[in-house]
């Protein structure tokens, strides 16, 4: 599914998605600083959407932000590509095919637009895409999480304690509890969470935005950063799965809907058990792509800088098809770009 005939051979089209993400970032890092993180988002939706629109396939978002009745572009259900009548009119790129079946995407044009408001770090433009049937179709609410590297996959249940929890991965990761170090979002609803995390006697390490970019930094064993537990976005929590696809991560995770408005949307999926373990598995299936290019500097990635006429940005590129892992670093409006410190399982 994730390729294309080109010239006669058949090569994975993961590759595409890193102009997509830098589309999106590139344009959201010429308001950073400007204290409008609303305009910052509108301006990496639409960059996102017009790269999107001349790839060579049709692609459908099925989880991302804004209902079907948003005015902003990137909206659930809507259908992007120049492999579909209502895209920009274009033909597929010549000497490429473009795929008969539609494509999923789950995107997050801009995560952290407070962090590009402010000029502060952790943000990040990303889209993970698959073929149909790779996400699950979440309505935009909250999920209880629990991220946690390859080592300690297996080891956590999400019903059980937090303290039995950090126990668990403490014990797979060969580590005491007070060695390891968590994060999670600094938010009012989190402050019974940091209490007992420091109860069991782990680290806490608290972030003002980056559901996703904390959750890759686990997998990716970034140092300093053993576990991520909190409650966060649905749409977050889809494409962290993806890219723990990837990286052989897990993630656990739980709908928490703050209103009955929100259990009816799960009903209507139809999810019966609002309160159900979800595991990657359910999340995200085994062919996705994911991307991610970094707005501003991160864990794991350096943000977009604008230098004497020209654009340098960083992107993380990973198909779990393929068995990619990737950093794209691109100079535009100068020297090509080149992929750096690729990986093949």
């Amino acid at each position: 599914m994730t390729s294309v005939v080109d010239r006669g051979v058949r090569r994975c089209l993961c590759q595409e998605f890193v102009a997509v993400s830098e589309a999106a970032a590139t344009a959201a890092a010429v308001w950073l600083g400007r204290g409008d993180g609303l305009s910052a988002d509108l301006a990496a939706r639409e960059a996102m959407l017009g790269a999107l629109d001349g790839m060579p396939f049709r692609a459908r978002v099925v989880v991302g932000r804004g209902g079907m009745n948003s005015p902003c572009e990137l909206r659930l259900g809507q259908e992007v590509g120049a492999g579909w009548a209502g895209g920009n009119g274009s033909a597929a790129p010549e000497g490429k095919v473009a795929e008969a079946q539609m494509w999923e995407l789950a995107v997050d044009a801009l995560e952290g637009r407070n962090a590009v408001a402010k000029g502060q770090a952790g943000a990040l433009a990303v889209i993970a895409a698959g073929p149909a049937g790779s996400f699950m179709a979440v309505p935009e609410m909250y999920m209880q999480k629990i991220v946690v590297p390859r080592e300690a996959a297996g080891a956590i249940d999400i019903n059980a304690s937090v303290a039995d929890n950090i126990k668990a991965v403490a014990a797979a990761l060969g580590r005491q509890a007070s060695e390891l170090s968590v994060i999670i979002l600094d938010r009012p609803r989190h402050e019974d969470l940091v209490s007992q995390v420091m109860g069991s006697g782990a680290r806490v390490s608290l972030i003002g935005d980056g559901d996703i970019s904390a959750g890759i930094a686990v997998a990716a064993r970034v140092p300093g950063i053993d576990m991520a537990i909190g409650i966060g976005g649905s749409t977050e929590g889809i494409i962290t799965a993806a890219a723990l696809r990837c990286l052989q991560g897990e993630i656990q995770a739980r709908f928490w809907p703050v209103s009955r408005h929100q259990v009816e949307q799960l009903n209507a999926l139809p999810i019966e058990n609002v309160e159900a373990r979800l595991v990657t598995a359910d999340l995200a299936r085994e062919d996705v792509v994911f991307a991610a290019t970094a707005v501003t500097d991160g864990r794991f990635l350096k943000g977009v800088s604008f230098e004497g006429g020209r654009v340098r940005t960083e992107t993380m590129l990973m198909c779990s098809s393929c068995h990619r892992i990737s950093l794209v670093k691109m100079v535009q409006g100068g020297t090509a770009g080149q992929a750096i410190g690729s990986w093949v399982r």
